[in-house]
Formats: C-alpha cells, structure tokens, sequence
C-alpha cells in the first residue's frame, strides 16, 4: 500500500473502538488486493485506539487523529484526503467480507464504471454471520430502488471519486442515505459485482438511535420521492419491522448469493 496505488481509496472512521478497529484494519491489510490507499480518520480516541492505529502505520498510506463534529464531519476529512480512482468506506467494526473481497470486483472488465457494489453480510458483536437482508439487491441498480430505503448498505458501494460529494452536515445520522442518492444520479454505469462485499456490524449509532434516524430518512425520502410515497413506503417499513418482531417474517436471509 503506502500511498503508491491508487485504484481504490478506503476510509476508515474511528473513534475510541479499539477493538473494532484493529479487526478492520486487519481486513484491509489482508486483502490480496493490493492497489489500495488505506486513510484511517480517528476523532482523538483515548482509549488506545491510536496504539492499534500505530502497531499498522506502515501498512497505511494516512492518518490523522483529532477531534471533529461526529462522523459525516470525519467522512469529510477522509474525502478530501484521499486520491483514489474509487472511494469506499468501511467504519471501525465493519470488515471486507474475505481476503479475496477486492480482487473480485471487475475493475477490469468495467474501465468505465461510475459505481460497483454488492451484498452485506450483518453480523454481531462477536462475528457471529446473522445474514444478508431479506431483499435481494437489484442487479440494474439505479437511485430510484432507494425509494425503498437504503437497499444497498453504505459499506458495500464503491463510488468514482471525482462524482462523490461532501457529506451534508445537516443530517447526523443519514447523511450516507443521502450521499449515495447523490453518487448514484450522477453515475452513468453501475455495476453489480455478484459478490459480497463487507460484514456489517449490526447495532451501530442509527440503530441505537432508531427513532431519530428514522426522521432523518423520511426528510431525505420526501425530499427525492415526494411525501405521498416516502409515508406510504415507511407504513410497509413499520409493518414489516412489527412482523419481524412477531416472528411472521425473517430479518436476514441466509441463502448468500
């Protein structure tokens, strides 16, 4: 790595999670892709994280380690850091799926792609697979699926530089919902890699704060979909999640691909 490929950028955004990081970290360095900048955004951790961070300088190509105003802020950073053809970016606690992850993604046969991404596995606190979400991605993804949420998990996306913005600092929570509406208007080609691309640590800051991520998700919806569909569309999210806690309906699906 050390800042001297640049086919694809990751970031990686930290903040006391000592644990969580050094597994991520681990995932990237591993890869048998090697055309990676590594950037690791740290908000000032006091709990050793910078320690971890240290112990796998030489695998980075950046870091920085100071305070910030939460993560969109932290996301920012990495943005204007980073110089890869492609950016991704995978949090502290989420990992690429296996050492092959990147390697499987088909730069070569698509030169020209604005956008490749895949399937998420969601696993828990101690790696436990629970499975992928109940519904199947779209193999012709464009931005109008998100009308039904955020089918595609922020992790899983690897988006053209040049085409992705700075996040919107309006939103505390969401802001990757809207973000990626964004990279996907703007994306020409869009690439499914028929693969699973990240583990997806289940329980993250917009699951504890369900309810105001919610309000959050509704105001980017109505602002892209109009109100009529983004309230009716949040009536079968409502249903569906009362179902899943009655049993009547499985939360992830276990048959991968």
């Amino acid at each position: 790595m050390n800042g001297k490929s640049n086919k694809l950028s990751i970031i990686t955004i930290a903040y006391n999670c000592t644990k969580d990081l050094d597994k991520t970290i681990r995932s990237v360095v591993e890869q048998t892709f090697k055309d990676i900048e590594y950037i690791i955004v740290d908000g000032g951790s006091t709990d050793g994280s910078l320690d971890v961070i240290k112990k796998y300088e030489k695998d980075l190509s950046k870091w920085v380690s100071e305070p910030d105003k939460g993560i969109y802020d932290a996301m920012n950073k990495g943005l204007k850091m980073s110089t890869g053809v492609y950016v991704l970016f995978l949090n502290a606690g989420d990992i690429l799926y296996d050492r092959n992850t990147l390697q499987q993604v088909p730069f070569i046969k698509y030169p020209t792609a604005d956008v490749f991404y895949g399937e998420t596995l969601s696993v828990d606190d101690k790696g436990n697979e629970l499975g992928l979400r109940p519904k199947r991605l779209p193999h012709n993804l464009n931005w109008r699926h998100f009308r039904n949420g955020m089918v595609v998990c922020h992790q899983s996306i690897l988006v053209k530089r040049e085409l992705a913005p700075e996040y919107n600092m309006d939103y505390t929570l969401s802001s990757d919902v809207e973000w990626v509406l964004k990279c996907l208007k703007k994306s020409d080609q869009i690439v499914f890699t028929g693969t699973i691309i990240s583990r997806f640590l289940e329980g993250g800051a917009s699951k504890q704060r369900h309810g105001e991520s919610l309000k959050e998700r509704f105001s980017i919806m109505k602002q892209y979909f109009g109100l009529t569909l983004t309230v009716w569309k949040h009536i079968v999210f409502i249903v569906n999640e009362l179902m899943i806690k009655l049993g009547l309906k499985n939360q992830f699906r276990k048959n991968y691909l």
